[in-house]
């Protein structure tokens, strides 16, 4: 009886291979991970390089299929001509005179480049290519010669096509006559190279116009919809071409017509709200201040109207959406200076890294509401014991205006969430309050600047707010 191991961890004959196998998938899954980052990733580049490709292959069919087709062809007619000169080569020794023969086989050597030798028992032949034109080409030779018909590629030193043949049937002596490798090779592959390649071209180039109609509209659609991911509005799509793509590019005009609408109708909504909310806020307020009572509860109360009234604002400033003025010069030392009176005046410490004078294209109104956004964030989060740090300088071709604290910062992970409105990091900011629009309306005012913000980690801890605006934009 045989014996089995009783550790499944022990290999045995049968899964000794086992780790070899294992690592093959995972290295077809790399090459195939190498090669796709060598494929081109555009739909218009993708579909013409499987047309390409399956051009190609179908050409190389044909071309196969011509070629066997074609081939028993030629071989009768090469063996045809082959027969006729060893034929006539035959006939012409046989009736030539003894004494003219051996100028006879100088002329055929010289004019035609045929060769005669006498065969021979200790001949060194080396044999045809087993190919199929060439057994074809044989057989055929054979079927008009004889069955006692040899070939070679080259006897004792010397390249050619040799055949054997004899003067008479019955004769025993055999002969060996040459024909240049000339005369059985194809004159046309060339030709046959040039047209083939100029029909790939065409079609490649037909491939290429057919994609790029499916590809241009694509492309168009993408760009309208990266402007409504930004907030913008885009052009109205054409609606023409294959039906497929007008069906899409009217249902893309129909979702951005009902965007655009149900954005007015919130920007509507939004302000009105918003003023209306503003008017009993204020009365509120001062009832609070009239009241009479202790001084620590009507602070508190006072601070949460304020609270309740920036938020109203905050309201206010996402329902207008992008700014629509022009960019023009704007002073950012200045405006950053007037900015921080205010918060110099409550007692908020706070530390300037700023230069003489710096001028960029801005819109003053918008970009001095996102670094109030950054300071009342990092006044919120970061507290009044440590200072806040805000400078600007430029560099590489661009401003940047930043906003430093020493809060908990923003986990890395946690950054693009943060960008979107109505979001809000509790773990790591709590007991705070706002609704969670202040970064989206930074993000938004440095979208149509063509800017960006970035929220950095600071080092020591703490938060880096940077707005990046690029110089000399017109727009």
């Amino acid at each position: 009886m045989s014996s089995f191991p009783t550790n499944p961890s022990q290999p045995t004959a049968n899964n000794a291979h086992v780790p070899h196998r294992v690592r093959v998938p995972a290295l077809v899954r790399a090459c195939g991970q190498r090669l796709a980052r060598w494929l081109p990733r555009t739909l218009l580049w993708q579909t013409f390089l499987l047309i390409a490709l399956l051009l190609g292959f179908s050409l190389a069919i044909w071309s196969q299929i011509f070629r066997y087709f074609e081939e028993p062809t030629r071989a009768r007619d090469l063996a045809q001509m082959v027969a006729s000169v060893v034929n006539l080569t035959r006939t012409a020794l046989l009736n030539a005179e003894p004494r003219l023969r051996t100028e006879l086989l100088i002329d055929l050597a010289a004019l035609e480049g045929i060769r005669i030798y006498p065969a021979e028992a200790t001949d060194v032949l080396q044999p045809l290519p087993n190919t199929r034109p060439m057994r074809l080409l044989t057989r055929e030779i054979r079927r008009q010669l004889g069955d006692h018909t040899r070939f070679a590629m080259r006897w004792k030193a010397l390249d050619g096509f040799w055949v054997s043949f004899r003067l008479h049937p019955e004769d025993p002596d055999e002969y060996w006559v040459m024909l240049p490798r000339e005369r059985l090779q194809r004159h046309y592959a060339l030709e046959w190279l040039v047209w083939g390649s100029a029909a790939l071209v065409a079609a490649l180039l037909g491939a290429f116009l057919i994609v790029s109609r499916i590809s241009a509209p694509l492309r168009s659609l993408a760009r309208a919809a990266r402007m409504v991911g930004s907030g913008q509005s885009p052009p109205r799509q054409e609606e023409n071409g294959p039906a497929e793509l007008a069906v899409v590019s009217h249902a893309f005009n129909q979702m951005a017509g009902d965007l655009a609408r149900a954005d007015t109708d919130r920007a509507l909504i939004l302000a009105g709200v918003s003023h209306d909310l503003r008017t009993p806020l204020a009365r509120l307020r001062l009832g609070v201040e009239m009241s009479g009572a202790p001084e620590d509860e009507v602070a508190a109360m006072v601070a949460d109207i304020e609270e309740m009234d920036r938020i109203i604002g905050q309201f206010l400033d996402f329902g207008r959406g992008d700014p629509q003025e022009p960019l023009q010069p704007v002073e950012l030392v200045e405006l950053v200076v007037g900015l921080l009176e205010p918060y110099r005046l409550r007692g908020i410490p706070l530390e300037l890294d700023l230069p003489e004078s710096l001028s960029v294209p801005a819109r003053a109104l918008p970009l001095r509401r996102a670094v109030a956004n950054l300071i009342d964030n990092a006044i919120r989060y970061a507290g009044n014991e440590k200072p806040i740090t805000v400078g600007v300088h430029q560099s590489h071709g661009e401003v940047a205006i930043e906003v430093a604290d020493r809060g908990p910062g923003i986990p890395p992970l946690e950054v693009e969430r943060l960008r979107r409105p109505f979001t809000r990091l509790e773990d790591a900011r709590s007991n705070t309050k706002g609704a969670g629009l202040g970064l989206a309306i930074v993000e938004r005012v440095m979208r149509a600047h063509s800017g960006q913000l970035d929220l950095l980690p600071r080092e020591g801890g703490g938060l880096r707010a940077v707005l990046r605006l690029p110089v000399g934009r017109t727009r």
